[in-house]
């Protein structure tokens, strides 16, 4: 098939590659170049890096509204538009534009999870599982018509960047199969449906306040992006791992329990830090960390 693929991040990189092994992807449209790094250098989109590499010609409007964008799209002429993460709304002049119109590859199993950020919200929730849905995309947000599910266990240790990168490939295969076989559309239900907001950077700053389990789940679900952390001393302490230790307290929220990192959470809970990042460091196991530098106990972190 003629594809246009829509996408930028990673998991979308990596749909585009198995799409482009077996089909034509005459377009890619990716959001443009943004600062990076601590240079704030332009860089390119995972997506764009990717279709330069292959060879495909790359677009970066920051908008398709624009009636002369609309019908630089619709003259590709292509069969099918595969969107992934894109992060630009699509016009319905856009959705029309293909013979086939355009699917989405969604990394939830919908309705559980429309919108921007539906990995990590499944494992700050708790949920036993994770997945991908092809749909058919319609006007609304992520409530096309489904076409194909894979499920994806989400495991006790699993960080969001773990089931990113298993849902990226459960992605591709179902995105190859939805285009083989052209399954028949089912309905979404709007019953148990949930929305993903965007993950802000000021969601990880860790609140002690919360239970010992939910901050642990923030911490894998920040995890490698925006990574979970607390102050002390005026410093910024990252926080890749913790465990939930089974023990209860009387001593406040944020309070250091021990001379290995066991700090007091909401509700008399309690959490082990265990792989760390000083500002400026490596990250680091904690009995690694706790070599050169110490979390007094009896301290109460801010909260």
């Amino acid at each position: 098939m003629k594809v246009v693929f829509m996408g930028t991040p990673e998991i979308a990189a990596t749909v585009l590659k198995a799409i482009a092994t077996k089909h034509e992807v005459i377009c890619v449209y990716t959001q443009p170049p943004r600062p990076a790094g601590k240079g704030l250098k332009l860089t390119p989109s995972a997506v764009q890096t990717t279709a330069e590499q292959i060879g495909i010609p790359v677009r970066c409007p920051t908008s398709l509204r624009q009636p002369e964008i609309q019908a630089e799209f619709a003259a590709l002429n292509a069969d099918v538009g595969i969107v992934c993460a894109y992060g630009l709304i699509l016009p319905q002049p856009i959705l029309d534009a293909p013979h086939l119109g355009c699917l989405n590859v969604h990394a939830s199993l919908l309705p559980r999870w429309r919108g921007a950020a539906p990995i990590q919200r499944a494992i700050q929730a708790g949920d036993a599982e994770s997945g991908i849905t092809i749909m058919q995309m319609d006007a609304g947000l992520d409530t096309g018509d489904m076409l194909l599910k894979g499920v994806v266990p989400i495991t006790p240790d699993m960080t969001a960047g773990d089931l990113h990168d298993q849902l990226a490939l459960v992605g591709s295969d179902l995105m190859l199969k939805t285009l083989a076989e052209k399954p028949s559309p089912i309905p979404q239900p709007s019953e148990g449906a949930t929305y993903a907001e965007k993950i802000k950077k000021e969601e990880a700053l860790i609140h002690w306040t919360e239970s010992a389990m939910q901050i642990e789940r923030n911490i894998r679900a920040f995890n490698p992006f925006p990574i979970a952390y607390f102050m002390y001393n005026e410093e910024r302490i990252r926080v890749f791992g913790a465990e939930v230790e089974e023990v209860k307290t009387n001593a406040l929220p944020g309070t250091v329990l021990d001379d290995k990192l066991l700090i007091a959470c909401g509700n008399g809970t309690c959490l082990r830090l265990t792989v760390l990042q000083r500002a400026g460091k490596k990250t680091m196991p904690a009995e690694e960390l706790l070599k050169g530098w110490t979390l007094p106990k009896g301290i109460c972190l801010a909260v």
